[in-house]
């Protein structure tokens, strides 16, 4: 194999929309099937995850303004170094996977209790999985706005760049 295929096969290339999606999926049905079978001996579900998913996408939301703007070299602010904008990358890239499972397996708890919302134990569950779900779709989201924000902008001189 040529040396360069070499280096391209090596690249981290930008998450893709079939990865949390088949992640999303696959926690979620799994977890819709589990669920049943084991829930009356779980406990309530924890409320602060929400809180928690919630402030780190809006923390991943800010460092990606930031960011893009770092790196576009916009007035008023400092170039960023390259190994930052690569850690940043890694981060994106595992919260988006992260909010992925959190999406689907606690969209999937959701799913599983609509059968039983009769209960006032199921339904606070389920309102606590939805909001979950939710915030891990919003973390989500956030991650892959991130990732977005650390790539480089195509420059006039380079084949394929925009007119």
């Amino acid at each position: 194999m040529p040396k360069d295929e070499q280096e391209n096969n090596h690249r981290m290339r930008p998450t893709g929309w079939r990865v949390p999606l088949g992640i999303v999926l696959g926690a979620g049905i799994l977890t819709f099937v589990v669920v049943p079978r084991f829930y009356s001996d779980l406990v309530l579900l924890p409320w602060t995850a929400i809180p928690t998913l919630l402030l780190l996408a809006l923390g991943e939301g800010i460092a990606a303004v930031q960011t893009r703007r770092r790196i576009r070299r916009a007035p008023g602010t400092e170039p960023i170094e390259p190994l930052s904008v690569a850690r940043l990358v890694a981060f994106a890239k595992a919260s988006a996977l992260f909010g992925a499972l959190a999406a689907g397996v606690f969209g999937g708890f959701a799913l599983a209790l609509l059968d039983i919302l009769h209960s006032t134990h199921a339904r606070a569950d389920a309102l606590v999985a939805g909001g979950t779900a939710l915030s891990g779709l919003i973390l989500l989201g956030s991650a892959l706005f991130l990732e977005y924000a650390c790539r480089v902008p195509k420059s006039d001189d380079e084949p394929g760049a925009r007119a």
